[in-house]
Formats: structure tokens, C-alpha cells, sequence
């Protein structure tokens, strides 16, 4: 239902979402919703018979991964160019699609192991790691920022753009992370960590240039309750103290100049919340 939040406008036309970052299993079920308008398997039923996760049909991301990798692209816009040049029955569900047609970064961050596609015989794990790495690199550029290169980031150290390439789309300036909003939307690990690690990367070339990304916003989306001041870590064996949302997100990243809440409450509730709070 989310994804049906009028995608577009919510992406580029108003330039609210100027990059959109999920783990390995939101790129499946994209994938699956694109192609045949469900996701959905009984993984009690089908992991007794050892069948959990080998569709055919879902195994050909792999291929996609493989052929992103030769052409040195991020796996993120990999998904979204098959999706939306294959034209895929349901491809209006697609939020990879979206950001593929709208030139706005999707990036994918995967852990090896963690998908149903890592079972098949096809899959080929440097491909996943090439195109993984790319992605966090065009999420560490993002929130540097960038100026017009579109949605791929050259995989250098010093994350500098890379050329646009005859027939591309370019995206839109993005001043990077300073005075703008990160939304952490249900994810405890992967998506605290990853940003954590792009963030220091960012830091660290924004210090060299003589600038600064520290005054911006983070919101966290779950259902954990919290309570007590969430300005500052909780007290450490709590076991608010390992919710890595709440440290990395609510307090350590935006300690020296930004600020940060936290929503509790279903994301059939949030989503449409906040969609609705924009269109104000």
C-alpha cells in the first residue's frame, strides 16, 4: 500500500526524497511486486520441505546482479532499469523502478546469506559484493553531496563523481546531508550501521574541503518502546542500550549540532501519516 503513496511526486516533483536506501529483502519483494503483483510464501510450510525462497521466478535478480556488476553499477539501480525497461506488469509498485526512471539514487545494502536469492545456483557472490559496495558508495556521495551526476558514484576513496555518460539521467543537486532529514524506517541493524560508516565516510571528506555535516535531522520509525530522555544513550545492559536505532540514530550521529525523534507505531499507520503531513 505504501508504495502506491504516489511514488513520483513524493520522489522528484516535490524533491522531498532525494535517496532511497533498503536492505536486500526490500529489493526482492519490489522485484516480486513488480512482476506478479504479490509477495508472499508460507516459510513454515516450505522450509520443512526445503523449498523456502528457490522460486525461479525471484532467482532472476541474480542475473540482474551478475550483469550490473560487469557494467560496474549499483545493485539498487540495476533492479529498478530491469524493472522498469522490462516492463514488468506491476512496475507502478516499484519504488527501485521510480527512482531509476525519476533519477533519484536507490541503493541496496546486502548482507551475504541474509536473502532467499543467495540459495540459487546462480548466484554469484562477488557480483553481490560489487554491487553493494557500489551502492554504499553512492549512499556515502549522497550524503556528501553532489552536483547533476545521476544516480552513480565513481568507486574511489574520495567518493568524487563520476562523469555522466552520453544518454543517462542525471539527478538533481543535492547539497548532501547538511540541514536535510534521515529516516530510519523499521530497520534495527543494517540500516544504523550502514549509515554510520557512510557517514564517517562523508565527515571525512567534507573536513578535508573545509566544510561540515552535522546540522541535520534523524527520525526512527519502529515499534520498540522507548521511554526516558532519548537525547543520550541509554544506561549500558538495558536493553534499550543495544537498539541500535536509538544510539546510533537518536543520539551519537547528531550529538554536535543536529536533533532527532522517534516515532513509535505501525508503518501501515506512520507511512501515510507523514505522506499526509507533506501534502500540507
Amino acid at each position: 500500500m505504501a508504495t502506491r503513496i504516489r511514488i513520483d511526486r513524493l520522489l522528484v516533483e516535490r524533491g522531498l526524497v532525494t535517496h532511497v536506501a533498503m536492505n536486500g529483502a526490500c529489493a526482492i519483494h519490489d522485484y516480486e511486486l513488480s512482476l506478479i503483483g504479490a509477495t508472499t510464501e508460507s516459510v513454515a510450510r516450505y522450509i520443512r520441505e526445503g523449498q523456502f525462497g528457490l522460486w525461479q521466478e525471484t532467482g532472476r535478480l541474480n542475473d540482474i546482479i551478475a550483469r550490473a556488476a560487469a557494467e560496474d553499477l549499483g545493485l539498487g539501480e540495476a533492479v529498478g532499469r530491469a524493472i522498469e525497461t522490462e516492463a514488468l506488469p506491476h512496475r507502478d509498485c516499484s519504488i527501485l523502478a521510480a527512482c531509476y526512471r525519476l533519477g533519484v539514487p536507490a541503493t541496496v545494502h546486502v548482507g551475504i546469506g541474509y536473502d532467499i536469492i543467495h540459495e540459487h545456483p546462480n548466484c554469484d557472490g562477488a557480483a553481490l559484493g560489487a554491487t553493494s559496495y557500489q551502492d554504499f558508495l553512492v549512499l556515502a556521495q549522497t550524503i556528501l553531496g553532489f552536483r547533476g551526476v545521476g544516480s552513480r558514484a565513481a568507486p574511489r576513496c574520495d567518493m568524487a563523481p563520476s562523469e555522466s555518460e552520453g544518454g543517462s539521467r542525471t539527478a538533481p543537486t543535492s547539497l548532501g546531508l547538511e540541514g536535510g532529514v534521515a529516516l530510519n524506517y523499521g530497520t534495527a541493524v543494517m540500516g544504523p550501521e550502514v549509515f554510520l560508516k557512510a557517514l564517517a565516510m562523508a565527515r571525512n571528506v567534507a573536513h578535508q574541503e573545509g566544510r561540515e555535516i552535522r546540522h541535520f535531522t534523524t527520525a526512527v520509525f519502529d515499534l520498540v518502546p522507548l521511554g526516558g530522555d532519548l537525547h543520550h544513550e541509554a544506561m549500558r545492559g538495558t536493553p534499550e542500550y543495544y537498539f541500535r536505532p536509538y544510539k546510533t540514530l537518536l543520539v551519537r550521529t547528531v550529538a554536535d549540532g543536529g536533533e532527532s525523534f522517534y516515532f513509535r507505531g505501525d508503518h501501515r499507520a506512520t507511512i501515510p501519516a507523514l505522506y499526509r503531513l507533506l501534502g500540507d
